[in-house]
C-alpha cells in the first residue's frame, strides 16, 4: 500500500538532484495524457506516480534549481521539502489545539521565531496564509475594522455600508497584490491616494499627506523592480502620529531585517501596526507560505474569530483559526519551522547576504560588459538595459529559450529591462558567471558555451 511513497521519494529526490543542469525554462510535453474524459475505473497508483514524473516534470519550470532569476521565487531547502511532506503524512487540519496540538505547537514558534528574528513588537502576532496576497487581504481587514472601530464604527458585525469613508495612501509604486487585496477587501482599487515616487521607487515621505482618522498608510518594503524600500523611519511615526494605521507590504524586502548587514534597510518598519510577507520567497520554503502579522493580536482576532458549540474559545498563540480566513488549513507553517531551526539567525543573515552578494556580483558583471544597470542593488533585484526595448526583448527572449537561465523583461520608468531576482539558497557565484555569459552571447547574437 506504501511502496507509491517510497517510488514518489525517489522521483522527488532524482528530480531534485537533476534539476541543477537542466534546461531552467519548461520542455514541450503531451499534457493531454493527464486530462481527456475522467476515468471509468481505477488506476494503479504506481502508474499514476509516474505519469506525473513523465509527463508533467518535464513541463515544469526549474525554480527549484539556482538559475531561476524570474520572479522573486525561492528554492526549497531539503528540510523544508522534508518537513512539508510529513505535514502531508500527519494530514491536521491545524485549526485548534485541541485536535492538532502538535502542529499547532510548530507554527507558533514558528511565528514567534519569526517576530524575534526580525525585530517585530513583542506581543506581535499572526497566522500562516497562502501567500502576501491573501495576508495583505486578512491585515488590511484587520485595519479597517480597527480604524473605523476608532471612530465607532462596528466594521465586523456592520460591514462598510454606511460607514465613514476610510483614507487609503499608497505609494506610486504599490505592488499590484495589495491593490488587489484593498480591492477584495472593500476599500477599493480605484479610491486609493497615490503617493509620487523617487527615482528607485521609494515613496517620497515629503509627499505624503496629511490624513485624518480613519485612514490606513501603506508602506513598501522591497520594491519588486529595483529592491528599494520606502522610507519608513519617517513615513512610519509621521503616519502614526496622525492617527492613522501603518501596514507594511514585505513580501521580500521584510527578511532584511534579520540580518544586521541589511537591517537599516527596514528602519521604522517595527512601528508599524502590521506586516505581510512571503517564506516562500527569500525564507526558501515550498509554497505556500505567507504571513500575516499585527501588533495588536486582538485586533486580528475580532476580523478572523468564529464561534460555534463544538468550537473551543480562542486563545492567542494557541487556535489558528481564530486569526486566519480558513477554518479547514493545512499546517503550512511548519516547512517554515523546519528551516527557522535549521538555520537560526546567524544562517538566516548570511543566506540573506549571499544572495545581495550575488546579485551585486551579476550587475558588476554586465555593467563591465557594457550594459546599463538601471537600480541601486541593495537587496536582490537587478535591471539591464542592453540598448533600445526591441534589443532588450530579444535578449530576454533569447535567454529563456536557450535555457541556462531564466530571467524577465519588465518596464522601469519607460525603459525595458531584464529583471534578475536572486533568491534561491542554491545559487553560487558560479551560478552567476555562466548565466552572466549566456546573457552576453545572448546580447551579441552568439549561442553560450556549454
Amino acid at each position: 500500500m506504501y511502496e507509491v511513497l517510497r517510488e514518489a521519494a525517489e522521483r522527488a529526490i532524482s528530480y531534485l538532484a537533476e534539476v541543477g543542469e537542466r534546461s531552467v525554462r519548461p520542455e514541450p510535453a503531451d499534457l493531454s495524457q493527464v486530462g481527456g474524459r475522467f476515468p471509468d475505473g481505477p488506476t494503479d497508483p504506481s502508474v499514476v506516480v509516474k505519469l506525473l514524473d513523465e509527463v508533467v516534470n518535464p513541463a515544469t519550470m526549474a525554480t527549484a534549481g539556482s538559475r531561476f532569476f524570474g520572479w522573486v521565487i525561492g528554492g526549497a531547502y531539503p528540510v523544508a521539502i522534508a518537513a512539508d511532506w510529513l505535514t502531508s503524512a500527519w494530514d491536521q487540519n491545524a485549526a485548534f489545539a485541541e485536535a492538532t496540538p502538535g502542529t499547532v505547537a510548530l507554527e507558533a514558534a514558528a511565528l514567534r521565531w519569526v517576530i524575534e528574528a526580525t525585530g517585530l513588537p513583542d506581543g506581535s502576532w499572526g497566522a500562516f496564509v497562502t501567500g502576501t496576497t491573501v495576508a495583505n487581504m486578512a491585515t488590511l481587514a484587520t485595519a479597517f475594522a480597527s480604524v473605523l472601530a476608532g471612530v465607532g464604527w462596528d466594521a465586523v458585525g456592520d460591514g462598510l455600508f454606511g460607514a465613514p469613508p476610510v483614507t487609503v495612501v499608497v505609494g506610486e509604486e504599490a505592488h499590484p497584490s495589495l491593490v488587489k487585496a484593498l480591492g477584495v477587501v472593500g476599500l477599493g482599487r480605484n479610491r486609493v491616494i497615490r503617493v509620487p515616487v523617487d527615482d528607485q521607487g521609494r515613496m517620497r515621505a515629503d509627499a505624503v499627506p496629511k490624513v485624518d482618522p480613519p485612514s490606513i498608510v501603506c508602506v513598501q518594503a522591497g520594491n519588486v523592480n529595483t529592491g528599494a524600500f520606502d522610507p519608513m523611519a519617517e513615513i512610519v511615526p509621521a503616519a502614526t502620529e496622525m492617527g492613522a494605521w501603518v501596514h507594511v507590504d514585505g513580501a521580500f524586502g521584510f527578511w532584511a531585517a534579520a540580518s544586521p548587514s541589511l537591517d537599516h534597510l527596514t528602519a521604522g518598519m517595527a512601528q508599524a501596526d502590521s506586516w505581510a510577507t512571503d517564506a516562500h520567497k527569500y525564507l526558501n520554503v515550498p509554497y505556500d507560505a505567507g504571513i500575516a502579522l499585527v501588533r495588536n493580536p486582538k485586533a486580528l482576532e475580532r476580523m478572523m474569530s468564529v464561534s460555534a458549540s463544538y468550537l473551543p474559545d480562542g486563545d492567542i498563540g494557541r487556535d489558528p483559526l481564530f486569526y486566519t480566513p480558513e477554518m479547514s488549513r493545512r499546517a503550512r507553517g511548519i516547512p517554515t519551522w523546519a528551516v527557522l531551526k535549521t538555520l537560526g539567525q546567524s544562517g538566516l543573515a548570511e543566506m540573506l547576504e549571499r544572495t545581495v552578494s550575488l546579485a551585486r556580483r551579476f550587475a558588476h558583471r554586465l555593467d563591465a560588459a557594457g550594459f546599463e544597470i538601471l537600480n541601486e542593488v541593495v537587496l536582490n533585484q537587478v535591471l539591464v538595459s542592453f540598448g533600445e526595448p526591441e534589443k532588450t526583448r530579444q535578449v530576454v527572449e533569447a535567454i529563456q529559450a536557450e535555457g541556462t537561465l531564466y530571467a524577465g523583461p519588465t518596464v522601469w520608468h519607460e525603459k525595458t529591462a531584464m529583471r534578475i531576482s536572486v533568491t534561491s539558497w542554491r545559487t553560487t557565484e558560479a551560478d552567476v558567471d555562466r548565466s552572466v555569459e549566456a546573457i552576453v552571447h545572448a546580447a551579441h547574437g552568439r549561442r553560450a558555451r556549454s
